[in-house]
């Protein structure tokens, strides 16, 4: 019979910056919770402290310090790299030992808390920073920056998708392995004068060309298929994650999206027809999620999913309306696609959530956002005005014009159904004529496509 293999817990560490105020540091560390959970780990305790800077070489007191040792085991102390060697039984005699004095469980009467297998910190870390709290804790340390390149990992699944994941992975990596490594011997033969770190650096950049030149590849093709939609009406559902784009994109387009109560589970765009179907067609598509400190690399490295936000006729920011700090939620996906440019794109902001918005603080939030669009996308009257509005938004941009499709064209009927509207179809004795309405663009297509000579 196999056995289960115990869940591994993590600690969580939070520094508190003056400029940050206790509701939105608290909120941090919700958050941080919430992707450790998503990673599989279980919580058993936290450890905060108020300081001036991230800068310090243990970035802790050393009070604080010795706390979150009682949750790992360690002895809170920044030893030596190379520690003395120590008998297996004394080790774990020590190590309870320091617990129970770190938690003021000495007498025996209080449990012991149970022992973090891993210390997740919500900051970025340096690598000395890393080395100087795996040795006072005796666990392994993890940085905001390096849980969320975990969970990307972890949760990319088209080819695009991972062959980005592994690149901001080992962008992440190789600094840290410098820098934590001991330094390794010399290699012999090939390459002799090279220590073992310098061989895994050389290997992070080959593997990184190997990488660059299979990801350009992929996007070409991303490329081909977003230039045969350029005309075509296009919404991309933006926004914080778990501000329930996903379940929004289900509501609006009818399709069998993945929606989990997770923190990015969708890292691959997904483009799918709006529902009930108009002509023209309008396409909406759902895009990964934006999160404070969403590290640089995989903001380069997701450049598809970007792209799609930046070449979309409406942008719908998505917000959860129910979480008390949507506002700066909503500031970090406004600036990571400001970055891009996409700021440029119209918007409009979609309070969502509204169903577990109290009827009080609704009315506040409108008051607020008097633009914004107030649903919940399990409500199916929300989803069907939110649905006029985006046909409302692209009617005001449409044209009428009229297309002469000669008779040796008329195997473009098809297209010209898919991309405009046909408001009236005669013929005369070139062809068919066609009174339509549609984007000026897609119209101007339309009449370069007929113009051509067939081929």
């Amino acid at each position: 019979m196999e056995t289960k293999a115990p869940t591994p817990r993590a600690v969580l560490v939070g520094i508190q910056l003056p400029e940050v105020d206790d509701i939105a540091h608290a909120a941090s560390l919700e958050e941080l919770g919430r992707l450790v959970k998503t990673l599989g780990y279980e919580v058993v305790g936290q450890v905060s402290q108020r300081r001036e800077g991230t800068g310090a070489g243990a970035l802790l007191g050393s009070g604080k310090l010795t706390e979150l040792a009682g949750f790992t085991g360690g002895d809170g102390q920044v030893t030596s790299m190379a520690p003395a060697a120590r008998a297996k039984a004394r080790a774990r005699f020590e190590g309870a030992a320091g617990a129970a004095a770190a938690t003021g469980d000495s007498d025996g009467e209080d449990a012991a808390p149970p022992r973090a297998d891993v210390v997740i910190v919500d900051h970025e870390l340096s690598p000395s920073q890393i080395r100087n709290l795996e040795r006072a804790t005796g666990a392994e340390v993890l940085d905001r920056t390096g849980v969320i390149v975990e969970i990307f990992h972890r949760h990319a699944k088209t080819r695009e998708a991972k062959l980005q994941v592994e690149m901001a992975r080992l962008k992440y990596v190789a600094p840290r392995l410098r820098e934590s490594s001991g330094g390794g011997g010399r290699q012999q033969g090939p390459g002799a004068g090279e220590t073992t770190l310098d061989l895994d650096r050389r290997k992070i950049r080959d593997r990184l060309a190997e990488l660059r030149g299979q990801l350009e590849a992929v996007q070409r093709d991303s490329d081909n298929r977003r230039a045969a939609r350029r005309d075509q009406l296009r919404v991309a559902l933006v926004g914080y994650t778990n501000a329930g784009k996903s379940s929004l994109m289900r509501a609006l387009t009818g399709s069998a999206v993945l929606v989990e109560d997770k923190l990015f589970a969708t890292l691959d765009t997904t483009v799918r027809i709006l529902q009930p179907e108009t002509r023209p067609r309008v396409l909406v598509s759902d895009t990964v999620g934006f999160i404070k400190q969403l590290p640089h690399d995989l903001v380069a490295s997701f450049r598809s999913t970007l792209t799609e936000a930046l070449e979309a006729s409406l942008l719908l920011f998505v917000v959860d309306a129910s979480d008390p700090t949507y506002e700066a939620q909503l500031e970090v996906s406004r600036s990571v696609l400001r970055e891009i440019g996409a700021d440029a794109v119209p918007s409009r902001l979609v309070l969502n959530k509204m169903d577990r918005v109290e009827e009080g603080r609704r009315a506040e939030l409108a008051a607020k956002h008097p633009e914004a669009i107030m649903l919940s996308a399990h409500a199916p009257e929300d989803v069907s005005a939110l649905h006029d509005r985006i046909i409302g938004f692209f009617e005001a941009e449409m044209e009428e014009a009229t297309l002469s499709l000669p008779y040796a064209r008329q195997g473009l009927i098809g297209e010209i159904y898919d991309s405009v509207r046909v408001l009236a179809e005669d013929y005369d004795e070139r062809g068919r004529v066609l009174q339509v309405r549609g984007l000026p663009g897609a119209i101007a297509r339309l009449q370069r496509r007929m113009a051509a000579p067939e081929g």
